[in-house]
């Protein structure tokens, strides 16, 4: 049996996200790069994956990836060989006006994308999403706003509508018995660290591996540090399920 791997990018993302991971990982596993751009749920990115996925496979999820992963995981996780859950979270959308600020913020963003384009949205998206004093690094920055601008207003609204639609999974992390990685880069403000801690106490036997100066963008901001924690985990996943 072929061993898989299925990595799952996060909104406005694909594989460019992956490039580094995906090349050194494919000495160890066949690898593939989920493409579920057009859909308006988690489940539904979960159930399309799934319906094209191996009998048994490995999967790795960056932010809203990794929510897609775990919806994968609630779904089918006897075909689950192992897990890896970067730069992401579990809780659904948070009740009153904290959640009534995430919902805003979002839709004017989608706003944005709408009325000055996905560059200027691209722009206003990277605030935040990496380490500001990379912010002024012309090849990383060139490579994330070329990615973003393969998108659509029309993509990035669906996967907002998916984001403020998420599911509590606390039940699924505390449900998962495959080799678990949970990643985060320290300086994740889109993503905190302390979720990540969260995620790992609630996942028996899982490993925490926090990423130094690195933001959300973790697999882009610092390729080598991200994939040698995964080469580990894979390793240790296609050890303990042979």
């Amino acid at each position: 049996m072929t061993n898989s791997l299925i990595l799952v990018p996060g909104v406005l993302c694909d594989g460019t996200v992956w490039t580094h991971q995906a090349t050194a990982l494919r000495t160890l596993a066949e690898v593939h790069v989920a493409e579920l751009a057009h859909r308006d749920s988690l489940g539904a990115m979960a159930d399309a994956l799934i319906a094209t996925a191996p009998a048994r496979f490995a999967i790795a999820g960056h932010s809203m990836g990794g929510r897609v992963a775990l919806e994968v995981v609630r779904r089918v996780p006897e075909r689950i060989q192992g897990l890896a859950l970067l730069s992401t979270g579990f809780e659904p959308l948070p009740p009153g006006e904290r959640g009534e600020r995430e919902a805003q913020g979002r839709l004017r963003m989608v706003s944005r994308a709408r009325e000055l384009g996905m560059h200027a949205l691209g722009i206003a998206w990277l605030q935040g999403m990496v380490l500001p004093a990379r912010l002024s690094e012309r090849a990383l920055v060139e490579k994330i706003l070329t990615m973003i601008e393969r998108r659509t207003p029309e993509i990035y609204e669906s996967q907002t509508r998916a984001m403020l639609t998420r599911p509590d999974a606390s039940d699924v992390l505390t449900s998962i018995k495959c080799q678990t990685l949970v990643l985060c880069g320290r300086q994740d403000t889109w993503s905190p660290l302390e979720r990540h801690r969260r995620m790992a106490t609630l996942i028996a036997g899982s490993r925490l591996a926090i990423i130094e100066e690195c933001g959300h963008m973790s697999t882009m901001e610092r390729p080598d540090a991200v994939t040698h924690e995964l080469q580990t985990w894979l390793v240790e996943v296609l050890e303990h399920d042979h």
